[in-house]
């Protein structure tokens, strides 16, 4: 008996939703400036879900917009002034929150202390043999030199940027320590 009433509830309600989906794609299909706004917002919302940048969520919001005045069947001129302002106005509103969500400042990592560090050359730096170690706050690091000059074991360097896992370097002064 339940089975027999789930089955008749179950075809009843599925054969009114398609008639109902049916009846809504016939009236897109019909009115099809409400269709290309729709296709343009899912095609910004690939867009969007495609790239990590933020940038085509204004317009797919927008395009939302300018849909929903073309279901009211407005003119083509006031669908694009409506995609214009919307997708201007949400992007000039939530612009500065999601950069700062998106541009973070990088996290400092312990590499990081060494740079304008001074340490001394452990083994010749030779940019040309790609040869070269330095220590510099007690770490042992493989090195190049900033201006391609060969800086002799024993030497005082000053770390100019890390580059991988190797760092940049210039000779420097003995009284800089």
């Amino acid at each position: 008996m339940f089975k027999k009433t789930f089955l008749v509830v179950y075809i009843k309600y599925s054969s009114l939703f398609l008639k109902k989906a049916g009846d809504n794609v016939d009236f897109l299909l019909q009115n099809t400036d409400a269709l290309l706004w729709l296709v343009l917002m899912i095609i910004f919302l690939i867009a969007e879900a495609a790239t990590s940048a933020l940038f085509s969520i204004w317009f797919a919001a927008g395009a939302l917009a300018s849909m929903l005045i073309a279901l009211l069947q407005l003119p083509g001129w006031m669908q694009i002034l409506v995609f214009l302002a919307v997708s201007g106005i949400i992007l000039l509103l939530a612009k500065p929150l999601t950069e700062k969500m998106v541009n973070q400042k990088a996290v400092k990592t312990n590499a990081d202390r060494v740079l304008d560090a001074v340490g001394f050359v452990t083994e010749e730096i030779n940019n040309l043999t790609s040869r070269g170690q330095v220590t510099v706050l007690g770490q042992g690091w493989s090195a190049r030199s900033a201006d391609n000059t060969v800086i002799a074991a024993g030497e005082k360097i000053r770390v100019k940027e890390i580059d991988g896992v190797k760092l940049i370097v210039e000779k420097t002064e003995r009284e800089e320590l």
